[in-house]
């Protein structure tokens, strides 16, 4: 279903003017990237484990290309769209870390999210 609607979104985007994510949900986006890349858990999509900063460079080429439909509201939208499943296969991506259970992206990245928000805003741990 999710795939359905990422299409949707592509589709109805393309007749959307093509616009860069607002100055504040980017700076959101780009700690929670920056939360994944130095977490040492792992990514995994498509079968495949990944480093965080693998999962950030292709998560980033996946708001490039959401962002080329049209802008990204919230950050919410950008974990529902781009950082929850492969819009390729419909598998859905997990995240693991030492010690901790294994976990749908969508589940730890809302968590790290919580915490940027909780911390004051962007880039605070």
């Amino acid at each position: 279903m999710r795939v359905s609607v990422l299409i949707a979104v592509c589709l109805v985007g393309g007749a959307a003017r093509a616009e860069p994510t607002a100055a504040p949900v980017r700076a959101e986006i780009d700690a929670l990237l920056s939360k994944l890349q130095s977490s040492g858990c792992e990514f995994k999509r498509n079968g495949t484990w990944h480093s965080g900063a693998e999962a950030k460079d292709h998560l980033l080429s996946k708001l490039k290309y959401i962002e080329g439909k049209g802008s990204v509201q919230t950050t919410e939208q950008f974990i529902e769209l781009a950082a929850t499943q492969s819009s390729w296969s419909g598998t859905p991506y997990q995240v693991r870390c030492a010690g901790e259970p294994l976990l749908a992206s969508r589940v730890w990245l809302g968590r790290q999210l919580g915490a940027i928000r909780a911390a004051g805003g962007q880039g605070k741990p």
